[in-house]
C-alpha cells in the first residue's frame, strides 16, 4: 500500500491524498509536478534516478481505514534548484 506522503520533497508544498499534482518514483519519493518540470534533471527522481509517475488517488472512503502518511520529508538540497552560499 502506498504511503501517500503529504508533501513535495523539494519545495515542501502540501500534496493531500487527492492531489493530481503529486508524482512518485518506485520508492515513493514524492514531488510536485512544478518541481519535477522545472528543477529535477530529466524529470527523474534525484534520489534513485527512477521514473516519476502521477501518484494514484486513494478513494476517500478508504482513507479512514488506510490513512495517508503524515511523515513529511523535505530535502530541498536534492532538487537541483539554485545553490545558496
Amino acid at each position: 500500500m502506498l504511503a501517500l506522503r503529504p508533501n513535495c520533497e523539494c519545495c515542501g508544498r502540501d500534496l493531500p491524498p487527492a492531489s493530481r499534482d503529486a508524482l512518485i518514483c518506485s520508492f515513493e519519493c514524492t514531488w510536485c509536478v512544478d518541481c519535477a518540470r522545472t528543477k529535477l534533471p530529466g524529470g527523474l527522481c534525484p534520489n534513485c534516478g527512477g521514473e516519476l509517475v502521477r501518484r494514484p488517488i486513494r478513494p476517500a472512503e478508504k482513507l479512514g481505514k488506510f490513512p495517508a502518511s503524515t511523515d513529511r520529508i523535505h530535502r530541498p538540497e536534492r532538487c537541483g534548484g539554485p545553490t545558496t552560499v
